[in-house]
């Protein structure tokens, strides 16, 4: 079966979705948001219908992003991963990202730029990939870029991605750490941590007209709705509710078009 592959414009730069599998979350989404009220759940079950499977769990997508401008291309995220990825014990796998950027007429080798907006399992699971002669990076002309601050705090989110995922691409020459706020070929990365102490998202800019994709800035449509609402997995609540209010004040003359992994439709607006 071909895979829909959606796309945004603006400018001279095309956007493209990649999904990479969905399935339901883990826990109880009341308990994902323990600060949600019931009329909060009636809202957002209106907006993101989709979002709530038939016995009340929250179903989510997963998704990575390409960025195709003037001057290369740029995926950010890897998603869940194959069947031996490291988001296999709870995510959807094997993931469909290698079909996905077929369809989208993306050859791996042809990406110059990988934005890991931070490391949880279910963000990176194809960015390093296991072969007969070890671990290779999937994009393998890619520089791969991520946040000093996650990179730091790695023994605390997850030390086993260092053998599987940092060690690798560093080892390949293709691992490069950021401090902040960095321009890329397209757009640029802005620094919005709270869900993991460097998280990032990326920024692109056209006139008046904005894409920012989210990352896990915000992993639901109420935290779109309602932006003070915390994600018990968040390291920081307060900088996450900082970084998404920030983000999400916009000049009311500017359309800001979200790009996000989880939610229902991979692009809404703000």
């Amino acid at each position: 079966m071909a895979l829909s592959v959606p796309r945004l414009r603006i400018g001279s730069t095309e956007i493209i979705a990649l999904a990479d599998g969905e399935g339901p979350f883990f826990s109880p989404r009341a308990d994902a948001f323990p600060g949600a009220t019931a009329d909060q759940w009636a809202e957002v079950d209106h907006y993101d219908p989709g979002a709530v499977d038939a016995e009340g769990r929250w179903r989510l997508q997963f998704r990575a992003y390409a960025i195709r401008g003037d001057k290369g291309l740029t995926v950010v995220d890897a998603g869940i991963g194959p069947a031996d990825g490291p988001a296999a014990s709870w995510a959807p796998v094997p993931g469909v990202l290698p079909r996905s950027l077929e369809a989208a007429g993306i050859d791996p080798d042809e990406v110059d730029t990988v934005v890991l907006t931070h490391l949880h399992t279910d963000h990176v699971g194809w960015a390093v990939v296991t072969e007969a002669n070890g671990r290779r990076p999937y994009f393998p002309n890619a520089e791969y870029l991520l946040q000093r601050a996650e990179y730091d705090a790695l023994d605390a989110l997850n030390p086993q991605l260092r053998e599987t995922l940092t060690d690798p691409l560093a080892a390949a020459g293709r691992l490069r750490l950021l401090d902040g706020d960095t321009p890329l070929r397209t757009g640029r990365t802005v620094a919005t941590p709270g869900h993991t102490p460097g998280h990032q998202s990326v920024l692109v800019a056209e006139g008046r007209e904005l894409v920012l994709v989210t990352g896990d800035l915000l992993v639901h449509a109420l935290q779109l709705l309602h932006p003070e609402l915390a994600y018990a997995h968040e390291i920081d609540p307060e900088a996450a509710r900082h970084s998404r209010e920030r983000m999400l004040s916009r000049e009311a003359a500017t359309t800001l078009h979200l790009a996000t992994p989880h939610l229902t439709e991979p692009f809404v607006s703000a």
